[in-house]
């Protein structure tokens, strides 16, 4: 499912570009006037974007403001995130959005992106949503990648571009090219459906694979589905859980369900009730049930779901022992003994089903996640 591409931050971006400045350097001394003689003038150094970086916002907006009157582009840019983001001054969304349009007037093309998601979502100016694709095909024939995924969702729209999945297909690749996750994952299942190209499995897991890499979580679970199933991959159930988990791990709910049914069955992974069960929990708490989960963890001891819901109560960290509670310092004196906490779950609580089937071989045979 394709997604909308979230605002990035532009402080890596506007990293890349130098101000002009137009203020009078200090006097060269003789030893300055040689070098420049043999090396040539200095770059000039970027008074705003250096308090920038180091937390001066203040500062970088005095840097920058007589710049921007000036029509630098960038410094436009700079003052519309110091805006935006409220740095240092009041935030102020509306600021923003007249600093952004000043500076992609002036052929910014960071400027124009981010003018581009204010139309889109209403933020700092009316919404307007042919305002802003028009913003986005600026950028992205300017070469900005975020833009030409963005461009390329609209064309799969087909309301506020033509539609025409060749064309978002085209553009998805070079945002895919160039290293975007969300593109790579939107692209690699373009090639798995043939939406607007031909069905390829094979180039359509490898792109799904690369984005998983970058760690988007919906790209992880999908590539771990692609290997379980064998799809446009060899089957391989050890790597699918391995994938499976880094998606839990990260605090996915679907992720959580599908690794503890591999725990359950020990497939692709060691066999574990205890762990299957912290796994439902976790998926629990957000809200998904799975009763085919509830019957594989059916036979499971009274005590290691005790553990496995203690577990879960306290993930990510392990749950307190004596031995740590013990170490934590205190100036106090100690409490009275607590009454014990209730079991987590009591036995008209268990997860019911059906009873699991006399034959071994039978409660471990393999599950779709």
């Amino acid at each position: 499912m394709m997604r909308r591409l979230l605002p990035i931050a532009l402080l890596p971006l506007l990293a890349v570009t130098v101000f002009a400045q137009d203020e009078a350097p200090p006097e060269a001394n003789p030893a300055e006037a040689i070098s420049n003689e043999i090396f040539g003038p200095r770059v000039p150094t970027d008074y705003a974007f250096g308090a920038f970086q180091r937390g001066y916002f203040l500062t970088a907006l005095e840097f920058a403001l007589p710049l921007a009157e000036q029509g630098d582009a960038a410094a436009q840019t700079l003052i519309a995130e110091i805006y935006a983001k409220g740095l240092g001054v009041a935030q102020s969304d509306e600021r923003a959005a007249g600093w952004y349009q000043l500076a992609s007037n002036n052929g910014d093309m960071l400027a124009t992106f981010e003018l581009a998601l204010y139309y889109q979502d209403g933020i700092g100016v009316p919404k307007n949503r042919a305002r802003a694709a028009d913003l986005f095909k600026k950028a992205a024939e300017a070469g900005y990648v975020p833009a030409k995924y963005n461009l390329a969702l609209l064309h799969v729209e087909g309301i506020y571009a033509s539609p025409s999945l060749t064309t978002a297909a085209a553009l998805m690749k070079e945002a895919a090219d160039a290293e975007l996750p969300e593109a790579q994952y939107d692209y690699g299942t373009m090639l798995i459906e043939g939406a607007g190209l031909a069905p390829n499995p094979e180039e359509g897991a490898r792109y799904i694979g690369l984005a998983a890499e970058q760690n988007l979580i919906a790209a992880e679970i999908d590539y771990a589905t692609l290997l379980y199933l064998g799809q446009g991959v060899e089957k391989d159930a050890s790597a699918a859980a391995t994938w499976y988990q880094r998606a839990a791990e990260a605090g996915n709910a679907v992720a959580q369900n599908r690794y503890a049914k591999l725990l359950a069955v020990g497939e692709g992974v060691t066999l574990s009730l205890e762990d299957a069960a912290m796994w439902r929990a976790l998926a629990r708490r957000q809200g998904l049930s799975d009763p085919s989960l509830d019957r594989l963890l059916v036979s499971i001891p009274p005590a290691e779901l005790a553990s496995a819901e203690e577990r879960a109560r306290f993930w990510p960290s392990p749950p307190p022992t004596a031995e740590t509670i013990l170490e934590i310092p205190t100036t106090t004196a100690p409490e009275t003994e607590s009454p014990a906490l209730p079991a987590p779950t009591d036995a008209g609580e268990a997860p019911t089903g059906e009873p699991p089937a006399a034959d071994p071989a039978s409660e471990a045979a393999p599950q779709d996640p």
